[in-house]
């Protein structure tokens, strides 16, 4: 079978070729870039393997380009790459690995394509398109890859006990794979997955991570979450997660599979938006309701303040996961202290104080936070669905009237501490805190206008109360 090469590619890959001749080495493109031409997916990683030295390749072929790219060269690990108008072109010479049992970093050494073919961790990212003047084009497929592509499934070139053994990173690949493909893990892959799954713990952090905000990324992250969760990887690498999981029935009264309204919730979510933090709100929203869980005989099940412990259990995942710790943290951390709140404004007798504050609250991300709530909607029930959507456009409504009313939008009080300071000739102390609190109360209550002359009249009112003059 002839591989279509696609016309923004043919030329580079036609230099590629000429470039091999002239050394004398077979050269070939291999693994995603096959892939993902061959299910018409978008793809601008190339990554090509030569039987000889792929530093040398990628140097002469950048000599041949124009402009003349910058190359990136790891001499430790014999790799180099282009970037080359919107591709990235890594090369590498064909190789041969081994393992040892304690580190998925193998020994390599020099290899032919066939061993390079043979150390890809699934059959569908073992293809290669020969670049050489014989034969250019021609697919070379060892292991079914092409029958596998066809028949949507992930399995592994060689045994999968093995593969998985060796580097554990790539049973949460399969998993990854099958999450954006839409393919289904061949049994015995599966099968070698839940054997093995404990060699995770040698994989760190940051790669493991990776893969799982590639999962969450997928068009419907839920089908990871459930292969994570059935192979027995997802209590390993995410016991808050698992823990989310099961009914419990006492007195007659159950409440939800927390674990399964969570996917529910990331699906709902995903189909809104792209965006991998608004995601991570949806995983985490209800995080901390098996620490917060109680039945009370009259209520049933309640989980009250899992909104604020889940807060602080996201810096704990976060931490841990090693994702980042600024600003998108702390904005999944807000948004998951946040979820309840728009619910409980659904309610009529609901003030325009409440509504203040959820704006000064949400700030820009208010609109984030309705989706989140919108996505918390899983009932089967399309009649309740329809009224709590209901519920939320009224809300949004509302907020936008006082938006455009009170203009508290990222809002900072116009009295600040500093100005209190001046004013009363005094330091950072109790009263300067109980001036500054009193004022933002009262025109979040609206008993004042946010504007600077009432703030400040209040001001001198509230110092005159406590004892304070102006200097």
């Amino acid at each position: 079978m002839v591989f279509k090469i696609q016309d923004t590619e043919r030329k580079i890959l036609e230099i590629v070729s000429q470039a091999a001749a002239k050394m004398q080495v077979p050269a070939y493109v291999v693994g995603g870039y096959v892939r993902d031409r061959l299910l018409a997916r978008p793809s601008k990683d190339i990554d090509i393997v030569c039987v000889g030295s792929g530093i040398e390749l990628a140097q002469r072929v950048a000599g041949e380009l124009h402009p003349v790219p910058r190359i990136t060269v790891f001499q430790r690990f014999g790799t180099a790459m282009i970037k080359h108008r919107d591709l990235e072109v890594e090369f590498v010479g064909a190789r041969k690995e081994s393992y040892r049992h304690d580190s998925r970093k193998p020994a390599v050494e020099d290899g032919s394509l066939e061993d390079d073919q043979n150390r890809r961790d699934f059959t569908i990212n073992a293809l290669a398109v020969s670049l050489n003047e014989a034969d250019f084009g021609n697919i070379i497929d060892p292991f079914d890859g092409l029958g596998d592509l066809e028949r949507k499934i992930i399995r592994t070139p060689l045994d999968p006990g093995k593969t998985f053994s060796d580097d554990p990173l790539r049973m949460m690949r399969a998993i990854r794979f099958a999450t954006q493909l839409d393919f289904v893990i061949e049994p015995a892959t599966f099968k070698a997955i839940d054997t093995y799954k404990e060699r995770i713990k040698i994989i760190s952090a940051e790669r493991i991570a990776t893969e799982l905000n590639k999962i969450i990324q997928a068009p419907k992250p839920s089908v990871g979450f459930k292969l994570l969760f059935d192979s027995g990887l997802l209590q390993l690498i995410f016991p808050e997660m698992t823990a989310l999981h099961g009914v419990e029935i006492r007195n007659g009264r159950a409440h939800k599979d927390n674990f399964y309204h969570t996917l529910e919730v990331l699906d709902n979510l995903s189909k809104k938006t792209e965006n991998l933090w608004l995601r991570w709100s949806a995983i985490l929203h209800d995080i901390a309701k098996p620490p917060t869980k109680r039945f009370h005989p009259e209520q049933g099940w309640t989980f009250h303040g899992h909104e604020v412990m889940g807060a602080t259990m996201t810096a704990t995942i976060f931490r841990r996961f090693r994702l980042p710790m600024d600003q998108k943290m702390k904005y999944v951390q807000k948004l998951v202290r946040l979820h309840l709140r728009p619910i409980s404004l659904t309610k009529e007798e609901i003030t325009d104080s409440a509504m203040r504050r959820l704006l000064v609250d949400a700030g820009d991300d208010l609109e984030d936070l309705m989706l989140l709530c919108e996505a918390d909607i899983t009932s089967k029930n399309p009649d309740k669905v329809k009224r709590y959507l209901e519920n939320y456009e009224l809300v949004r409504q509302r907020l936008q009237a006082v938006e455009e009313r009170d203009h508290l939008r990222n809002w900072q009080p116009p009295i600040t501490g500093e100005v209190i300071m001046e004013a009363f000739g005094i330091g950072p102390s109790r009263e300067v805190g109980e001036i500054k609190n009193f004022v933002r109360e009262a025109i979040l209550d609206g008993i004042i206008p946010n504007q600077y002359e009432a703030a400040y009249a209040l001001m001198m009112e509230k110092a005159a109360e406590i004892g304070l003059g102006k200097v």
